[in-house]
């Protein structure tokens, strides 16, 4: 199978390796859509993999596909199953897993992070998230590529869930990127007023055409005047800076409301770090600055809820589309932020049951089988 593989600091390969075997509590998956992510474009260009990490290493954690083959322990989940995963998984007895959050286990395991991800035709999921609950069986109506974008939005509602959000209030997100949108749209769906903030014209001349309900706002000159007039005079209530700069998540103080919050959606480089705060507007203010990283498993499938009513639009955020053998193509658009998400698309299943049926026996010649039992 094709794959994209990182090998080393900026070093991103298209290889061609052994489909993956799966033991008797695992299973197979065949890839419709993966999608870049920026913490993809970050681990390429500057080494950020984990000390755990096997090289070289499948990359990709937005994904979702097809089961096209079961180990015969595995319960509920069967061969032509349209699924997407929530791609981080924890030990499951931590104080954090077992309190929900197992996306922040000590010991946290993440397709396309530690383990192999889906920038590949295939991918095994090992028995843990598949008893944990992270794959999710996908509705009629949601797509491979809308499921596949469902990753980066419940991390987003991750972060909104931070802000306590109210019907009536003013909010601004900074950034316009695929993260900035989905913020934007989950605050709109809330019922807040919503203003998003770039640097770049191009960028908000997208968010105009996406999200129509926004205001736009490009740079920071003046924008104090801009947020209290909108707001008249009162700030704003909840700030979510999706742009990991410094000195913009030290300005959003001065642009709140009395009992305002900002989320810090994004971390910035330990490099640049400490950013300077100035804490005396949150004392003076009743500040509440919060963070947010990954989702849980309960918050993904919420929002793949929110996809499968129509409430929020992940499509519309695709602007390219590339199969695996240009994936390397697709990186660099990424990278140098041409166009908002890009997703690797893979050959169709035309009918996955007729497609689990009819290549198993293909499948079992690369995939080594013991007394009928999967390996």
């Amino acid at each position: 199978m094709l794959c994209i593989r990182y090998h080393g600091p900026q070093d991103l390969r298209v290889d061609d390796i052994s489909i993956p075997a799966i033991g008797p509590d695992e299973l197979l998956i065949k890839t419709e859509a993966a999608a870049i992510c920026g913490s993809d474009i970050r681990m390429w260009q500057s080494n950020l993999i984990l000390a755990n990490a096997p090289l070289p290493l499948v990359l990709g954690h937005e994904f979702a596909g097809v089961i096209v083959k079961a180990g015969r322990n595995v319960k509920h989940y069967r061969e032509g199953m349209r699924v997407a995963i929530a791609p981080n998984f924890g030990c499951g007895t931590c104080d954090q897993c077992v309190s929900g959050r197992s996306h922040l286990c000590s010991a946290y395991e993440a397709f396309g992070v530690n383990l192999n991800g889906a920038f590949a035709e295939y991918v095994r999921i090992p028995e843990t998230p598949i008893r944990n609950g992270n794959l999710v069986v996908l509705p009629p109506n949601v797509s491979s590529e809308e499921a596949a974008l469902n990753e980066p939005l419940s991390c987003t509602y991750n972060g909104f869930t931070k802000c306590t959000p109210q019907s009536g209030e003013s909010a601004m997100v900074i950034g316009a990127g695929p993260i900035g949108m989905m913020h934007a749209q989950l605050l709109h769906m809330a019922g807040l007023s919503v203003t998003v903030n770039d640097l770049s014209e191009s960028r908000l001349d997208i968010c105009k055409k996406i999200l129509p309900f926004a205001n736009t706002y490009t740079g920071s000159t003046g924008l104090s005047d801009y947020v209290y007039d909108v707001t008249n005079g009162r700030g704003m209530d909840v700030v979510i800076v999706a742009c990991p700069v410094p000195a913009v998540q030290a300005s959003t103080l001065a642009l709140m409301n009395y009992g305002g919050r900002i989320n810090f959606f994004g971390g910035v480089p330990k490099h640049l770090q400490p950013v300077a705060i100035d804490t005396n507007l949150i004392h003076y203010k009743e500040l509440c600055l919060t963070g947010s990283t990954r989702s849980s498993v309960s918050q993904f499938r919420k929002t793949l809820a929110f996809i499968e009513q129509g409430h929020i639009n992940v499509k519309s955020l695709i602007t390219s589309r590339s199969p695996v053998e240009d994936g390397l193509t697709a990186f660099t658009r990424a990278k140098e932020g041409v166009g908002l998400k890009n997703v690797l698309t893979f050959p169709p299943v035309a009918s996955a049951v007729t497609f689990a049926r009819s290549n198993f026996s293909a499948l079992d010649a690369v995939l080594p089988v013991e007394t009928g039992v999967l390996k």
